[in-house]
């Protein structure tokens, strides 16, 4: 039996961000960037997967993320309400 670890690991992405969307205030609270890089649910993606995420400094209550694993990705954009999509880019 052959197992395609590149699905697997796209599964597991897709698995972990259908979660966030699903309950986002168990993932979703941060008072700064560095809040966010140390998330340990960061730690469940694939290896390979990249995040950026912009305007916590300052204090600022407003953010955006995107965490990205080939061409699928997550979006999270925190303003005044909590908005996170999941998908494939072309």
């Amino acid at each position: 039996m052959l197992i395609d670890f590149i699905q697997h690991q796209i599964k597991q992405f897709d698995d972990l961000a259908s979660r966030i969307q699903a309950e986002p205030e168990k993932y979703i609270h941060f008072d700064s960037v560095s809040d966010f890089y140390k998330a340990e649910w960061l730690k469940d993606f694939p290896n390979g997967t990249t995040w950026t995420t912009t305007g916590l400094d300052d204090g600022a209550e407003q953010f955006y993320a995107l965490i990205e694993y080939r061409n699928h990705f997550l979006s999270i954009s925190c303003t005044e309400q909590i908005e996170i999509r999941c998908g494939i880019r072309d």
